[in-house]
C-alpha cells in the first residue's frame, strides 16, 4: 500500500475514533447528571416512568430522554468501532509496509557486499 493511502487511512481512522470517543464521554456525563438529578422512583405526573440503571441505582426518566441517550450511546459506539476497525487496518498495512521496506533494505545491503 502506498504511503499516501496509509496517510488517508490514518486520517479516517482518527476522524471516526475521536468523535466516537467524545460521544461516549458525553453520554457518560449525561448519565452522571441523570444520576444526580432524576428521581429514584416513578413520577407519572411529570412523565418520568422509564427506568434506567446507572451504577447500580435506578432513576426514572421520560421516554424522550431515554430515546435521546440511547441514540447518543448507540451512534457513539458505532462511530468508535468504525474508527477502531480502520485503525487496525492502518496498523496492519503500516506493519506490512515496514516489513517490505526492511526486506528491500536487506537485499540492497546484501547486494553491495
Amino acid at each position: 500500500m502506498k504511503t499516501a493511502r496509509l496517510v488517508t487511512l490514518k486520517f479516517f481512522a482518527l476522524l471516526f475514533l475521536l468523535p466516537g470517543l467524545a460521544g461516549l464521554i458525553v453520554s457518560a456525563m449525561i448519565s452522571t447528571h441523570y444520576l444526580d438529578t432524576m428521581p429514584r422512583w416513578p413520577a407519572p405526573e411529570v412523565n418520568r416512568i422509564v427506568p434506567r440503571g446507572i451504577h447500580g441505582t435506578t432513576v426514572y426518566q421520560t421516554p424522550a430522554e431515554d430515546r435521546d441517550l440511547n441514540l447518543i450511546e448507540g451512534v457513539s459506539v458505532g462511530v468508535f468501532l468504525v474508527g477502531l476497525v480502520l485503525g487496525v487496518v492502518y496498523l496492519e498495512q503500516w506493519g506490512a509496509l515496514q516489513s517490505r521496506m526492511a526486506e528491500e533494505e536487506n537485499e540492497l545491503v546484501g547486494d553491495s557486499r
